[in-house]
């Protein structure tokens, strides 16, 4: 850390990120041009929809063993404490920038870590419900029928999550998408978005 810069993310760490957001961008597209005939478009971008089905359960288990290094590296972090939970019964003042009152946050704040779990949690049901539609001929019909209703409500909650983050990111939070990109933030910004994550490394 310099007067002018506070590391907030190492290269691993950055790495990871965003070779798991590239594979579920892919299996997230793929995904829904197997799902809808209105994302036809997406297959056809992906290379049709013979290739689609093929490599679609393949960026799946990409995603979940990216998704499995970033647990293992991130969840002693991102466990809830009381500050947290304070935090999430006022987000909406944040999600606005009226943070009076507001808790301070360590290196993650309360809806980072919810982002967390909630991707760690759906990234468990796409995996075992997506292997069950991948070798369907192997499972028994009550298992293929849950499935076929797990897949896609797990879809939905982590591609929830994924526009709210995205959104949050880059419009609501200027900076955030900074320290991802380049790993650094300015003493301001650590001192104003997380305030107890800054007084532990100085």
């Amino acid at each position: 850390m310099s007067s002018a810069r506070v590391t907030r993310f190492s290269s691993a760490e950055r790495l990871t990120h965003w070779l798991t957001a590239i594979s579920f961008l892919y299996a997230g597209l793929s995904g829904l041009a197997i799902w809808s005939r209105r994302m036809w478009w997406a297959a056809i971008a992906l290379g049709g929809g013979e290739t689609v089905r093929a490599w679609h359960p393949i960026a799946g288990v990409v995603f979940a063993l990216l998704l499995a290094t970033m647990f293992r590296r991130w969840s002693a972090q991102m466990r809830l404490d009381a500050d947290d939970k304070r935090w999430l019964a006022v987000s909406h003042k944040y999600a606005v920038h009226q943070e009076g009152g507001v808790p301070e946050s360590g290196r993650f704040n309360a809806g980072q870590k919810m982002l967390f779990w909630l991707q760690s949690s759906s990234a468990i049901l796409l995996f075992a419900s997506g292997a069950v539609l991948w070798f369907p001929e192997l499972m028994p019909r009550t298992l293929r029928l849950a499935a076929i209703l797990i897949h896609p409500i797990a879809s939905v909650a982590s591609i929830g999550g994924i526009i709210v983050h995205i959104y949050m990111s880059t419009l609501v939070v200027p900076g955030a998408l900074r320290a991802m990109l380049r790993g650094w933030v300015t003493p301001a910004w650590a001192a104003s978005h997380h305030a107890k994550w800054f007084r532990e490394i100085k």
